[in-house]
């Protein structure tokens, strides 16, 4: 994709006005458009974030579905990515006053819940989140039951993977410093 080409994609993503429910995301030069959550997705959801809430070392920013621009690879578009959750340190008030697509500088972890096309989770998303430098990227995979924790990015990588069967306990690092209960995912 020539530069001209990436301006216009970029444009007419920032453009699109998707209809009440849907989301649309700009990640590798493809727009997305994804349907409302099922309620599996959306308890999952709520399982993490009620536990970051109660159990986390430091008090936390969350923010559901906050779109973040991100670094592209080659000659695409700046990703714009719209994680589960993003969670950053309330002191940084990273959310308040935050344009819809916000740089990411400061986020402490984003999580995903796989959907309908688990290996943008699995793999595009990864890249860019560590592309990005985003510390921590926590995937709940629901299809092999199991929480991955991605650490210490590197380019389009993460170093560090931590997984964990649902049911089993996952190490969050600071700033969280709890054990995850994945039990409540079964």
């Amino acid at each position: 994709m020539n530069t001209t080409d990436s301006e216009i994609l970029l444009e007419l993503f920032l453009a699109l006005d998707a209809p009440e429910g849907l989301r649309a995301e700009l990640i590798e030069g493809e727009i997305l458009i994804e349907l409302p959550k099922d309620g599996h997705h959306c308890h999952l959801v709520s399982a993490l974030t009620d536990q970051v809430w109660r159990a986390s070392a430091t008090e936390l920013q969350m923010s559901e579905n906050k779109g973040l621009r991100l670094v592209a690879s080659g000659n695409h578009p700046p990703n714009h990515v719209i994680p589960d959750v993003t969670f950053a340190p309330e002191e940084l008030r990273l959310f308040r006053g935050a344009p819809s697509w916000m740089e990411p500088d400061g986020v402490a972890m984003v999580a995903e819940v796989t959907s309908a096309k688990p290996d943008r989770d699995r793999i595009a998303k990864r890249h860019c989140y560590a592309r990005a430098g985003i510390p921590l990227y926590l995937l709940v995979d629901r299809e092999k039951s199991q929480v991955s924790l991605f650490g210490e990015p590197h380019r389009e990588e993460y170093t560090e993977v931590h997984l964990a069967a649902f049911g089993e306990p996952l190490a969050l690092p600071a700033p969280f410093g709890f054990d995850l209960d994945t039990k409540p995912f079964l």
